[in-house]
């Protein structure tokens, strides 16, 4: 009898990501299937709660609106720095991404999104915020996560 998936549960699946427009974001298609620690937080909270009790062989399409996927865009998390911001660096185009400390003192990407002389308007949202996101999933694995898994929070 084939596992539920739960809490503490690693699931394996294959994935197809698009945008509203039906654009495709991700896919493990042609790689690996994605392994996972179910309930630890380590995909979207609309993804792995259309995902319980499913088992493998399952298929799932499901939408996953900006809230229960990377959130809204928050505009508190765009902000305009002076070029001086970017020593060391030649040259700062639009597009380019940094890694900068964010305010809790970890890693934190930012995009630059503008430059207007000295003046560069840098994003620290996640590149999928706001964005409503479309998953066609196919389960392939599910088995229990050894206690190293679970007291790590994801899969070994």
């Amino acid at each position: 009898m084939s596992l539920l998936i739960g809490n503490n549960l690693v699931v394996s699946m294959h994935y197809t990501l698009t945008g509203a427009d039906g654009q495709v974001l991700d896919t493990s298609e042609g790689a690996e299937p994605l392994n996972y620690l179910h309930g630890a937080g380590n995909i979207i909270p609309g993804l792995e709660r259309a995902l319980v009790g499913k088992v493998p062989g399952d298929t799932v399409q499901v939408t996953v609106e900006a809230a229960d996927a990377y959130g809204e865009l928050d505009p508190n998390l765009v902000q305009v720095v002076d070029r001086s911001a970017f020593q060391g660096v030649e040259s700062v185009d639009v597009g380019m991404a940094f890694e900068a400390r964010g305010p809790d003192g970890g890693a934190q990407r930012i995009v630059v999104t503008s430059i207007e002389g000295d003046r560069v308007t840098v994003d620290a949202n996640h590149p999928l915020a706001g964005q409503q996101l479309n998953f066609d999933v196919q389960v392939v694995g599910v088995r229990p996560a050894t206690e190293q898994e679970v007291d790590h929070g994801h899969v070994h």
